[in-house]
């Protein structure tokens, strides 16, 4: 079975961690303030959302990045092998130069920081607070990009 995390308790975090407790699917979520933190977002949505320290987050299979962008960079450097897993960049870039990324593509500079790993963008393209809500209610349904330069 495969398993979740999502690193980061912001607002995107968040929103995705409503829907993995609204699906019934387990993920685990971690930020840098540690799980004590984010105890209180778990007893909330009950028992499939469980948090954890960031270590224990970086052993899932698909790890989903909610955090700011400049952030990326240390969570990539916090375990030394990503074969393996996917890491989804659900990331902005809001203030970040082009000349901070020197000329790539956001999701080629969160490559670079997380090797071996199959990186996909996406979950980004809506505000959190639209995001967040149940894309059922009101027989609604939300539309996803989702994109890959990993051809595996």
């Amino acid at each position: 079975m495969t398993s979740y995390s999502i690193i980061g308790s912001g607002n995107v975090g968040t929103a995705l961690a409503r829907h993995f407790a609204r699906s019934g699917i387990s993920v685990r979520i971690a930020n840098t303030r540690g799980p004590e933190s984010i105890a209180s977002l778990a007893a909330e949505l009950g028992d499939k959302v469980i948090p954890v320290a960031l270590q224990d987050a970086l052993t899932a299979d698909v790890v989903i990045l909610a955090v700011p962008f400049r952030a990326h960079a240390a969570v990539g450097g916090a375990l030394q092998n990503w074969s393996g897993k996917v890491v989804v960049d659900a990331m902005n870039t809001y203030g970040i130069s082009p000349e901070e990324l020197k000329g790539q593509a956001s999701t080629d500079v969160v490559a670079a920081a997380f090797r071996g790993a199959k990186v996909v963008k996406t979950l980004n393209q809506l505000p959190a607070k639209l995001l967040a809500q149940d894309p059922a209610v009101n027989g609604g349904r939300r539309v996803m990009f989702v994109s890959s330069n990993d051809r595996r």
